[in-house]
């Protein structure tokens, strides 16, 4: 008897190929539903369909279709059973010796701006993963085919080796099951998030899109993983020349779109970032000013930087910054003239991704016996919400300073401090164990710049001491969440120094 294959995809790419040599190469008889079917019929591949094989009319608008004995019965058979094998003689069920199967689009529908709760529903699938899941446990007498990109490797076995070795079934199943685990964990996420409250579990899974060939250092093993079926984010960015992306290129690229992200695209933007702070941001009327500007705030850092631009790539721009060594590029596009002044520096990773804006909306950290989620910091502050808690009031250019100082200092290690002038940083002190630290290294750094500059800070200042150096210092205007017991002093410092303080109520730390 002719072995029998049940064909059932939503990813109809390579499926017709695929029928063609089970039928023409290696006798197979098909059965098959819905879509699926009338394709093969279409390319003239003979093939059964379902309803016709079961003898049952698919129902309730095509929600049952394989959900059958004769389905079902066939796939999870053990052929070394002799139980098994007079139930399937007695029920004329022919046991099935290959299931290809792709589930409905689901994440791609939930990803559509507008999409009704009742439209999402319609994509999950049932018959789909239950017929995975069925072949994927009875490997050791079916193969499960769950991508297109597994077609070629079953077809290669069968054709040198007469059949499926175990080795591979079992390779085929544990992947079906990694993808009924991810579609129902997508579920499980859309409908927590209806609901705005935490989830009981939560669950997050990713395909390996490339080996890495260490992580943070050379003795850690990485990958990076893709999530959901359908490339997203850095997955989808476009690498126009350079080495293959690292593990710390990856970390520091993400925290340059963080930063990128914070300033509207119409008015140039440069982030120079070294280890995910940064080193220099600035903007100007033009992308190559920008760029300057952002280097020229440290230049020392800026050596082997990733650079973050808000604007497609120009030749000026591109001429500046092969003058250095960085180690990536990114921005939304890049013109010729810009590829080919690049290109004479081959290793230098430039990547091209238009949606610097498509970020994740949770963070996720693994901690021994668990890992934390919480909802990504990218609230959009009012600065009309902000309080001005200063006898001095700030100047409209006061007031646009302090809130470019402000969305730098969000996106700085804590205790995170930030100086900036003409929408520049000057010093940025970082990660340290308080605050007057990280003041003393911000201000050293700025130099005598800082006369006459803003400072910003990511949470309250405890005393007054902070606000007294940075007087000091030349600091006239100073951002800051506000809300510490002894807020008092530092309003008082600020009045009796001559400062413009204000708070902005939201506290931002980056750990």
């Amino acid at each position: 008897m002719a072995r029998l294959a049940l064909l059932s995809v939503s990813d109809k790419s390579g499926i017709v190929e695929l029928a063609q040599r089970l039928v023409n190469e290696f006798q197979f008889d098909l059965i098959s539903s819905g879509g699926t079917a009338k394709t093969l019929k279409e390319a003239g591949v003979p093939v059964t369909k379902v309803s016709d094989y079961t003898g049952a009319p698919e129902i309730l608008g095509g929600r049952v279709k394989t959900l059958h004995p004769r389905i079902h019965g066939g796939i999870l058979a053990r052929r070394d059973l002799a139980s098994d094998q007079a139930d399937l003689e007695a029920n004329d069920i022919r046991p099935l010796d290959l299931v290809v199967v792709n589930l409905y689009p689901f994440e791609q529908t939930i990803a559509k701006a507008g999409v009704t709760v009742a439209e999402a529903v319609e994509q999950i699938d049932i018959g789909g993963p239950a017929m995975i899941r069925a072949t994927a446990k009875n490997f050791a007498h079916t193969t499960v085919l769950t991508n297109p990109s597994q077609y070629g490797a079953y077809l290669t076995a069968l054709r040198e080796q007469g059949e499926i070795p175990l080795a591979l079934r079992q390779q085929f199943a544990g992947e079906a099951f990694a993808l009924t685990n991810a579609y129902d964990q997508a579920i499980a996420n859309y409908f927590s998030g209806l609901s705005g409250d935490g989830a009981a579990r939560f669950g997050i899974s990713g395909t390996l899109r490339q080996p890495l060939r260490y992580g943070e250092n050379p003795h850690q093993s990485a990958g990076w993983y893709q999530t959901g079926r359908e490339a997203t984010g850095w997955a989808k960015a476009e690498k126009l020349q350079g080495k293959e992306l690292s593990y710390n290129n990856l970390v520091d690229l993400e925290a340059a779109r963080r930063i990128i992200n914070e300033f509207d695209p119409s008015e140039p933007a440069a982030v120079i970032l070294k280890h995910t702070n940064p080193c220099g941001v600035a903007l100007a009327p033009t992308l190559v000013e920008a760029y300057q500007k952002a280097f020229n705030a440290d230049a020392t850092s800026a050596f082997g930087g990733i650079v973050a631009l808000n604007q497609p790539l120009d030749g000026p721009t591109a001429t500046e910054m092969v003058k250095t060594f960085l180690e990536c590029i990114v921005a939304p596009s890049c013109d010729d003239q810009a590829r080919e002044i690049l290109a004479k520096k081959n290793n230098l990773r430039v990547l091209i991704l238009p949606e610097l804006a498509t970020g994740p909306s949770q963070t996720i950290k693994a901690i021994a016996g668990g890992f934390l989620v919480q909802s990504a910091d990218d609230e959009r502050e009012d600065p009309n919400a902000w309080q001005v808690v200063t006898e001095k009031q700030p100047s409209a250019a006061e007031l646009a300073e302090l809130a470019f100082a402000w969305k730098v200092c969000k996106h700085v290690k804590s205790n995170a401090i930030t100086i900036t002038k003409n929408k520049t940083t000057l010093g940025v002190g970082a990660g340290q164990m308080n605050r007057v630290g990280s003041v003393e290294i911000a201000l050293k750094q700025a130099g005598a710049e800082a006369q006459g500059a803003c400072l910003a800070s990511d949470a309250f200042f405890p005393f007054d001491d902070s606000v007294r150096t940075a007087a000091a210092a030349g600091i006239t205007t100073i951002i800051q969440p506000g809300g510490a017991m002894r807020d008092q002093d530092s309003i008082q410092a600020a009045n009796e120094l001559g400062l413009v303080m204000i708070f902005t109520g939201v506290r931002h730390f980056l750990h």
